[in-house]
């Protein structure tokens, strides 16, 4: 007579209530993650939206100061050739009015796109506002003062769309400061 020790009744209610138990939570575990998963995919899907959007406006941003910065030359030219009206005839100076005025309203579109020239003579030559296209010795001006400008540089905002082309002071070097008081001295 092998007798099996007998389950009560009470035991066996016990034991798929655990399993109910760790189901329920082991359910709710899924759900969370499931929920941590969608909230990072939104996410993910809001900061790809705003990159987008960011290299679009970059991209826009970019063309249009292109299209800007080859419109500066003959810009440059209209304003060289108005700056000789004084010389001309008193037609030619009317006509010259009329011209003026479309300059102005050139500039106004470059400012409205916060496109503005900057002044560089006498200031001191900054490689990321300058291009060098003359340097003379001089002991008349500070080593690496500009001493004249050739053309305008612009800016929009702090981005340089075109460099100013300079004349740019240098200090003369020993050997030719030597020479020329060697020449002074036999002069006298």
């Amino acid at each position: 007579m092998n007798e099996e020790p007998k389950e009560t009744e009470e035991e066996l209610k016990e034991e798929p209530v655990i399993e109910e138990i760790d189901e329920t939570e082991l359910l709710k575990k899924k759900v969370k993650e499931e929920q941590e998963k969608y909230l990072r995919s939104l996410a993910d899907m809001e900061n790809t939206r705003k990159r987008m959007q960011r290299e679009k406006h970059d991209t826009t941003r970019f063309a249009v100061e292109n299209v800007i910065t080859e419109f500066l030359s003959p810009l440059d030219n209209f304003e060289n050739a108005l700056s000789f009206v004084h010389q001309a005839s008193e037609e030619t100076q009317n006509w010259a009015k009329g011209f003026e005025m479309i300059l102005t309203q050139f500039k106004d579109i470059l400012s409205s796109h916060k496109v503005t020239p900057f002044s560089s003579e006498g200031q001191t030559f900054d490689p990321h506002l300058h291009e060098v296209l003359e340097l003379e010795e001089t002991e008349k001006h500070e080593d690496g003062a500009i001493i004249q400008e050739f053309l305008k540089g612009y800016k929009c905002g702090e981005r340089i769309l075109r460099p100013a082309r300079v004349k740019v002071a240098k200090a003369p070097s020993k050997d030719e400061e030597k020479e020329l008081e060697e020449q002074n001295t036999k002069g006298e």
